[in-house]
């Protein structure tokens, strides 16, 4: 049957259309109202919206309703409850409750909670958020909620995400009915977040423990042809590639996910998907959906999808590009800088309260971005570096420059492209050029922010984002809603944010070692350690922007540092675990077998007089190498074996320290070894195999 993707699109969610339909007309509005306005639902309304999805979801063929929720995990999870109620005549009948649809209870203490929950504390609710559509996937009905303890401090990364934007709306408000918009009634942080992934033979996957248990290779030997002729980047895509990407699409169509722009990525077996923008909240878990989904239609194509972000060591990682920005609920971009941006006030606001967020808590967007396997990403030319700074282009620079420094400024000429082909037609370019170098880069009318790992929810990224830019809307509100001559002050806003925040401006190339060196003068950090990142969450400046905006409590802080931390130490303890198993049971036996061959080959030729120096020196490297890696190996689990201090922090030091430069040790030993012996002998698939296996 022809797919029709306008009928098709949003066909298994409980979207506005639907809600329309099936609602009583005051039932509708009241939860478009709660949905809009941030207006708590009564229970009577919650009863008809439940037996209404109820009715829906088993049209679609749903027997079961989950609450999907994010724990801080970075994946999603969540119990299948069916919709039957057993009657005393033996039968059943289907039932779906306002109660059952607003709260629900898994177990608090077997998620990641960084000891807010004690084992025996087990009480946790997820709670209905209907500012996120209910979908229907595998015949249940999934209904987005929000996850907190029983003493109500949030285990999630919705939460937190949810207060952020309620938050920013709140105080960017007050911006814009300074300039005199009496028609918006909220501001909606809006995100689009560009997946990138790898896809792999499902054999070649099954066959790696090391991908199939930290969902990188640990080890390997570079493939004979990387990246290097630059020929993968938006080349022709792959027939079964092709074919994951089609299926892939209907899926995430069929949920109302926008997903929008596919095509190959730079390394060999790499792709990237870009959804369309839609309001964070709804944004954040549609990246959850396609992250999921990635996984299971890779898997029906015999695929195997990898989200981390350095699957390969020599060739690019994967990370999430992050575009935020601003609207309003009846659309207004309020970072849309329009054909006179000198001129448009309310934009410059906006953009210096950004600039200010973002020199002041760089620390917090760099630790937005940081993880163990995000780490061996950052800071190479292939993701932005681990100092933040922010592109705005020549045009925008140069506007504020003039403002901060009172100076007349000019008009900007729109420029034409001039191909010097007369049959393709001229078009306006950009006010500026992209910058890919950027970490944090203005590209037109949102910021690009491309920090963020592969495997992350972008929900924590996001809530940093819209946490910090509200203290910079509340402090400029409040000047503006005091003052006597607001053009006269927001000049001065202007001039102070680019003589104090200025410094974090960068339009140049954020690769270069003249911009680290410069970077360093102008009193920019570069926190390259993914601990010394961690470690600034629990400072006192970021202590108190959380709590005072009621987005995360100290003990929230707390907790998710604690979580942090542990993933760190125990993601390195994984794959030294990993390495172990794969040395010891797969490579050194096997790598026996093929030299105690090539002793058999030598004695052959030695009775029959003739000597082979290659064969000779195989056998002489082959065990040395041998020697070493066994030797490397005995050194690293004494060195996992003797420490055992309990804390996070000192574990994580100790792992990043000690145990990371022994795992480095003994790749490479193992990786000269793959050299060496023959591909029919190496008992594991090969780089060259994996990255050309499709």
């Amino acid at each position: 049957m022809k797919f029709n993707l306008q009928k098709s699109f949003g066909n298994m969610v409980f979207n506005d259309s639907i809600m329309k339909e099936k609602l009583p007309s005051d039932t509708y509005k009241n939860l478009k109202n709660s949905i809009k306005f941030n207006i708590p639902l009564n229970p009577n309304t919650a009863d008809i919206v439940a037996n209404a999805l109820k009715d829906w979801a088993i049209e679609k063929g749903a027997t079961h309703f989950i609450h999907w929720f994010q724990p801080m995990t970075n994946i999603t999870a969540g119990k299948h409850d069916s919709f039957i109620s057993p009657q005393q005549n033996g039968n059943i009948i289907l039932e779906f409750s306002g109660k059952e649809l607003i709260k629900g209870e898994p177990d608090a203490s077997s998620f990641p909670n960084g000891g807010i929950r004690n084992t025996f504390e087990a009480r946790g609710y997820t709670a209905w958020d209907c500012t996120s559509p209910a979908f229907i996937k595998d015949n249940s009905l999934y209904i987005p909620t929000a996850f907190c303890s029983y003493t109500g401090e949030a285990l999630d990364a919705k939460t937190p995400l949810l207060r952020s934007m309620e938050s920013i709306s709140k105080h960017a408000m007050r911006i814009i009915k300074i300039f005199g918009n009496k028609n918006s009634k909220t501001v909606i942080p809006t995100v689009g977040a560009e997946q990138e992934y790898f896809l792999i033979d499902r054999e070649v996957y099954d066959s790696r423990l090391d991908l199939k248990t930290c969902g990188r290779t640990i080890l390997g030997s570079p493939a004979v042809k990387g990246q290097e002729m630059e020929d993968h980047y938006c080349g022709r895509i792959r027939i079964r590639v092709s074919k994951f990407m089609q299926e892939l699409d209907k899926a995430l169509w069929e949920m109302g996910v926008y997903s929008k722009t596919k095509h190959n990525e730079v390394a060999p077996a790499q792709h990237e998907l870009a959804p369309v923008f839609t309001s964070a909240n709804i944004a954040c878990d549609h990246n959850q959906l396609i992250m999921e989904t990635m996984r299971i239609v890779a898997k029906k194509n015999n695929l195997a999808c990898l989200l981390h972000e350095k699957p390969f060591k020599g060739i690019n990682g994967s990370g999430k590009h992050n575009n935020w920005s601003l609207s309003t609920n009846d659309g207004q971009n309020l970072l849309e800088p329009g054909k006179t941006p000198y001129e448009n006030l309310q934009f410059l606001i906006f953009i210096s309260a950004i600039i200010k967020s973002i020199d002041k808590y760089s620390d917090l967007i760099k630790l937005s971005a940081s993880s163990i396997g995000n780490e061996y990403r950052l800071g190479g030319n292939e993701a932005p570096p681990s100092i933040v700074s922010i592109f705005l282009g020549k045009p925008i620079t140069d506007i504020l420059n003039n403002i901060a420094d009172g100076q007349i400024q000019q008009p900007y000429t729109s420029k034409f492209l001039e191909t010097k082909v007369s049959t393709i037609p001229k078009f306006i370019i950009d006010n500026s050029d992209r910058n890919r170098t950027s970490p944090f880069a203005f590209t037109g009318n949102k910021f690009e922010f491309r920090m963020v790992g592969s495997s992350a929810s972008v929900s924590f990224s996001t809530c940093i984002l819209n946490t910090i830019i509200t203290e910079s809307l509340d402090q400029f509100a409040t000047i503006l809603e005091n003052s006597k001559d607001i053009d006269m002050d927001i000049k001065i806003i202007i001039s102070e944010t680019m003589n104090n925040h200025g410094k974090i401006i960068f339009n140049g190339n954020s690769y270069s070692q003249e911009w680290k060196k410069e970077a360093n003068i102008r009193g920019l950090e570069d926190i390259s350690s993914t601990i010394d990142s961690i470690n600034h969450l629990l400072d006192e400046k970021n202590i108190n922007i959380f709590s005072k905006y009621n987005i995360l409590s100290k003990s929230e802080i707390k907790s998710r540092y604690e979580i942090m931390m542990e993933n760190y130490y125990k993601t390195i303890s994984i794959e030294a675990s990993v390495m172990i198993d794969m040395i010891e049971k797969s490579i050194l036996p096997t790598t026996i077998l093929y030299l105690g061959k090539l002793a058999k080959i030598s004695l052959n030729l030695n009775n029959l007089s003739i000597e082979n120096k290659y064969i000779s020196k195989s056998i002489l490297d082959i065990s040395k190498k041998i020697d070493i890696i066994d030797l490397t190996l005995s050194k690293l689990k004494i060195a996992i074996n003797d420490f055992t201090i309990s804390s996070h922090i000192k574990k994580s030091v100790y792992y990043r320290d000690n145990i990371l430069p022994i795992l480095s040790e003994i790749r490479e030993y193992t990786d000269d070894l793959e050299i060496i012996i023959d591909n029919k002998f190496w008992p594991i698939p090969s780089y060259n195999k994996i990255l050309y296996s499709i």
